[in-house]
């Protein structure tokens, strides 16, 4: 495909002849008071929000690339679905680059100065956003600095495996709240350096800790989105979304504080010179408890729902297509001799099939429906001009789906990826961003690409998938949930 000409999308001074005007991008209409919301009301409106990607190629179909909304009224959402002009948008982020999102979970912390010093790495701009990524990105930066997870990891998810030997006989099994678990697990082995003991028979029931921190999570991440959306009467008084936000954030706060104590006692007890990840923060001058509080809880936020859904897809998308499983397996069987054979970092390098597979997935399922962002000066999408601090949202989900970018867009075709196979084109840089872009990108997104990893070649090399339930779609929290459960059969090879 052609690639963009920056002189013709590029940041552009406003008031060039042939420039549409930001009142004349078309969008659904707005209503005083009540902005865009009556057409996402049930039954009546023709948007829901819990179909963000279904709402995006309504929209794109009958207004196209470039659309201007006011769900909340007062504060104009900018979409766009052409990959050029979502360059643009990430070339005006500027240095500390903005998103207005995870509104209420700033409110919550920021009204608690004696737990949190911000609102933490998810909603927070600016200069405090640079100081606090700047810090905790370390130790995640890159491929490389992840690796130290990687023996962790692999055993993690062999203690999973052997779950999985137990239970893959049962009926009508849903295996996304296992999914849930093994996610959990790797998240506490990865921030906190602890083995938190997920699968034990003591965390199995829906009372202990693990399952609790697993419900706290989901039901923050289905607060979000109609809370920075919807009407903002949280602002003023606890409405009874916000309360259930409240509740679940507490009670991830807790166990937070209760895991950090226990390690800084084990900390102090240490010889080696070997530092954790979470070890470098509480010896970081620059950080204190409370910021470290923060940090936990969104980690333990964003690492349990992500991955587990990510991969619960992963588990459809193979059940459904023998030929890919055998293609994997082939891969898998060369690089693990043995079936408790561990993923190594060599093995990781090799493993390019696997890669593909995760790549085509990210494209039909990725983690959100876009990325947002709050526009840091002037800029031109397609023509019409767009002030600075605008919110603008891209639609990546919608436009991987467009065959105008990708052949055949709604097949599962991992080949596509594969510089060798005649499948092979080369996309656009701006249309598949699952992690985001940019120094505002996901914290943790390569040690979550190797822990899926990691997962599918274990997978694969001990067992045959085949999909047992209904075609799936994807569920807009904040982030892309399956719409239904991952029923699957699971064949020891």
């Amino acid at each position: 495909m052609k690639l963009p000409n920056p002189a013709r999308r590029s940041i552009s001074p406003f008031g060039q002849r042939g420039l549409k005007s930001f009142a004349s991008i078309p969008g659904p209409t707005s209503l005083p008071i009540v902005g865009t919301l009556h057409k996402y009301m049930p039954i009546i409106g023709e948007y829901k929000f819990d179909r963000l990607h279904h709402n995006g190629l309504k929209k794109y179909k009958k207004y196209g690339p470039v659309i201007r909304e006011e769900i909340v009224p007062g504060v104009n959402l900018v979409w766009l679905f052409d990959p050029n002009d979502i360059e643009v948008m990430f070339r005006c982020e500027g240095k500390y680059p903005q998103r207005r999102s995870h509104l209420a979970l700033e409110k919550f912390r920021l009204d608690r100065p004696n737990v949190y010093n911000t609102g933490g790495l998810l909603p927070t701009n600016g200069p405090e956003w640079f100081k606090i990524r700047k810090i905790f990105q370390k130790g995640l930066s890159g491929p490389l600095a992840v690796k130290r997870f990687l023996k962790g990891t692999d055993e993690i998810i062999l203690e999973w495996l052997e779950r999985v030997e137990i239970i893959r006989g049962k009926q009508n099994l849903d295996y996304l709240p296992e999914l849930s678990r093994l996610f959990l697990e790797l998240t506490g082995h990865a921030t906190l350096d602890l083995l938190l003991k997920s699968f034990s028979r003591d965390e199995l029931n829906r009372h202990s800790t693990s399952s609790k921190l697993i419900k706290s999570a989901l039901d923050t991440n289905s607060c979000i989105l109609k809370l920075d959306n919807g009407p903002q009467l949280w602002k003023k008084f606890d409405t009874p979304l916000y309360r259930k936000l409240k509740k679940s954030q507490k009670y991830m706060e807790n166990v937070a504080i209760d895991l950090l104590s226990l390690k800084m006692s084990l900390f102090s007890e240490r010889s080696n010179n070997t530092q954790t990840l979470l070890e470098q923060y509480l010896s970081c001058p620059d950080l204190d408890f409370k910021d470290i509080i923060g940090m936990v809880c969104d980690f333990l936020l964003a690492g349990i729902d992500t991955a587990t859904y990510t991969t619960g897809f992963l588990i459809y998308h193979l059940g459904k297509s023998p030929s890919i499983q055998m293609s994997l397996y082939e891969e898998a069987k060369r690089l693990l001799p043995n079936k408790d054979s561990p993923v190594t970092e060599e093995v990781l390098s090799e493993a390019f099939y696997s890669k593909a597979v995760l790549k085509e997935l990210f494209r039909l399922r990725p983690i959100s429906v876009g990325i947002g962002r709050v526009l840091n000066e002037d800029a031109v999408f397609s023509d019409y001009e767009v002030p600075k601090d605008t919110v603008v949202v891209s639609q990546n989900q919608v436009s991987c789906r467009l065959d105008k970018y990708v052949p055949c867009p709604n097949e599962f075709k991992p080949e596509r990826w594969l510089k060798s196979h005649p499948l092979y084109q080369k996309n656009h840089p701006y249309l598949l961003l699952p992690f985001g872009h940019g120094p505002r990108s996901c914290i943790a997104k390569h040690l979550a690409e190797q822990n899926i990893l990691v997962l599918l070649l274990k997978l694969i090399r001990n067992y045959k998938i085949e999909w047992n339930g209904p075609v799936l779609d994807s569920k807009s929290l904040l982030i892309n949930m399956p719409d239904g459960p991952i029923l699957a059969t699971f064949h020891a090879r």
